[in-house]
């Protein structure tokens, strides 16, 4: 394209498709009028998703980012629009999702004057974005946005939001086309450091991988399993980085955690040598860090500096490219097997499994999540992206489902955001081409079930399975345990029938309560069309376990309801 006056709201349709962007999510409004006559102008290279609420466009573009790991794309008006976006951001922003947010504004002589519908979005974001932009010069507005790109997909990978005034919009400039940027290379780990973590591995007697969602961003998947054989290593994983590594594969343990699997957690416990890649070390994963694998070295690889030493010391801090550093670590380490350590994880995974079988024996023929979730495995294809909402059913997700490919799995790690899961499984059933599945809860389902207009408009390929107990499950589930069983505020008692709703919104959907109904019906929505709803009774004392207490250390783990109420 040779250089031609355009105006700003055509620089920023032409610099999106520039950039690769083939799909954005948003909802339009008076300040963005001229962004979205751009759009309507340019449907045939660049195709336009409305959600309900801006809201829903935001975890959709999050879905789509980490289905693909490109970057997201949401576009909101001024005001209420952009304001109804910050969620979104911030769920981007703690679970370092690749993201660019585009909001309009009042123009620029009217900033400031309380006029109709501006806020000063980009003070309200500030905190919640790697970085953000307020263009006050068309000639600026391209060279911004393709900044911002390169920002969100560089390093630790998060939200950039632009905001563009409407007079910016309507000016003219000259637009010259350039190629998608580049993300700013990763600086390579210092030899020495390579050296001593090679060193390190070579004479622990009992390592542990911890993979984060630092690994899932990096795609270095295969170095870590490469190197968890080569020195007869385990591997475990935080909610975030799960499908890093398949997880059927022998030396993967599961997530690890305050809810998550007892043979991941004892093992890490047990570790002479924690491996953390691309982690947090957070609340959720360490417990009481103070007690936290106290006799344990632990080696952090990250790309992001200021992870290193926030919640864990560390003995050996790796910052820069993972897969070079992993490639680096691989070449040297050697060879080795560790009878004592494969014995004491063996054993460790016996006693999951009796924990299991225990579980199954006492639920009788009540259907049980575990139940729910072999026959989504079973049925799934392994190419599904599955979203989750949060509470129960997000840690049952975590416990349960199998990955053999990454980047199959879409939660609010950081943020725990309610009502995320039907827009991240919009935007990643988009991006990945592939029927997606949604699983939620009853509570977490009528935060944004509004976006069931979204999935019927768009007749958006999606299996939801609404694990419906009645109660806000998790809050119920600590108010039993911790809190005396004073169920403030967390039994629903609503009178809402989802299977009426979803034929209100134009979707099939229907209600079961048993294991042989549930894998018909699942069945059926994997032949279905468009979306489809499936209701699941459970009852409202199902617990998540196991579950360390708070301010409690790994050594706390409570398995059954018995141990609770010792």
């Amino acid at each position: 394209m040779d250089n031609k006056m355009m105006s700003g709201a055509q620089i920023v349709i032409e610099t999106l498709i520039e950039q690769g962007v083939t799909d954005v999510f948003g909802y339009p409004g008076g300040q963005v009028l001229n962004i979205y006559d751009e759009l309507y102008k340019a449907s045939d290279r660049i195709n336009h998703y409305l959600t309900a609420h801006e809201q829903g466009a935001s975890h959709a573009a999050d879905g789509y980012a980490r289905a693909t790991g490109k970057v997201g794309v949401v576009i909101a008006t001024s005001g209420p629009g952009a304001t109804n976006l910050v969620t979104g951001i911030a769920t981007a922003m703690l679970d370092s999702i690749p993201m660019v947010a585009i909001t309009g504004n009042v123009p620029t002589s009217l900033i400031g004057k309380d006029s109709f519908q501006e806020i000063n979005i980009t003070g309200i974001t500030l905190p919640i974005t790697k970085h953000n932009y307020f263009v006050t010069d068309v000639r600026e507005l391209a060279d911004t946005i393709r900044e911002a790109f390169q920002l969100a997909k560089s390093g630790r990978p998060g939200p950039v939001l632009v905001d563009v005034p409407k007079d910016v919009q309507v000016a003219l400039c000259e637009f010259e086309k350039q190629g998608i940027v580049a993300p700013f290379p990763n600086k390579k780990v210092s030899d020495w450091r390579i050296e001593k973590a090679i060193e390190m591995i070579n004479n622990s007697q009992r390592p542990y991988f911890y993979i984060g969602g630092g690994a899932v961003a990096a795609n270095v998947g295969r170095e870590i399993m490469e190197l968890a054989e080569k020195c007869d290593a385990y591997m475990g994983c935080t909610l975030m980085g799960l499908s890093a590594t398949p997880t059927d594969h022998e030396r993967f343990l599961g997530m690890e955690g305050m809810h998550g699997h007892f043979a991941s957690t004892m093992a890490n416990s047990k570790a002479d040598l924690i491996i953390g890649i691309g982690v947090r070390f957070s609340d959720r994963a360490t417990g009481n860090t103070s007690t936290y694998c106290k006799d344990a070295k632990i080696i952090q690889l990250d790309c992001d500096r200021s992870e290193i030493n926030k919640n864990i010391n560390v003995d050996l801090a790796l910052v820069g490219d993972l897969k070079y550093s992993l490639s680096e670590i691989l070449k040297g380490v050697k060879s080795r097997n560790l009878p004592q350590w494969d014995a004491q994880v063996k054993e460790c995974l016996a006693k999951e499994q009796a924990i299991a079988d225990r579980a199954a024996a006492l639920a009788g023929d009540r259907l049980t999540p575990a139940q729910v979730f072999d026959i989504i495995n079973e049925l799934k294809s392994e190419d599904s992206v599955v979203a989750t909402d949060v509470g129960q059913h997000q840690m049952w997700s975590a416990q349960y489902l199998r990955f053999d490919k990454p980047r199959k799995f879409a939660s609010s790690g950081g943020l725990g955001t309610m009502g995320y899961g039907l827009g991240a499984a919009l935007g990643a059933q988009v991006a990945s081409g592939e029927r997606s599945i949604l699983i939620t809860g009853d509570g977490s389902f009528g935060m944004n079930l509004n976006e069931l207009a979204t999935a019927t408009s768009y007749n958006i390929p999606t299996t939801i399975v609404l694990m419906n107990n009645g109660v806000l499950g998790m809050v119920r589930q600590w108010q039993t345990l911790f809190y005396g069983k004073r169920y403030s505020n967390t039994i629903l008692d609503r009178k809402t029938d989802f299977v009426k709703l979803a034929d209100a919104f134009g979707l099939q959907g229907e209600r079961v309560s048993t294991a042989e109904d549930f894998r018909a019906a699942f069945a059926r929505s994997l032949k279905a069309d468009g979306p489809y709803l499936i209701e699941v009774a459970i009852d409202a004392d199902e617990f998540v376990l196991p579950i360390v207490p708070p301010g409690g250390s790994m050594s706390d783990l409570i398995t059954s309801k018995e141990d609770a109420a010792k």
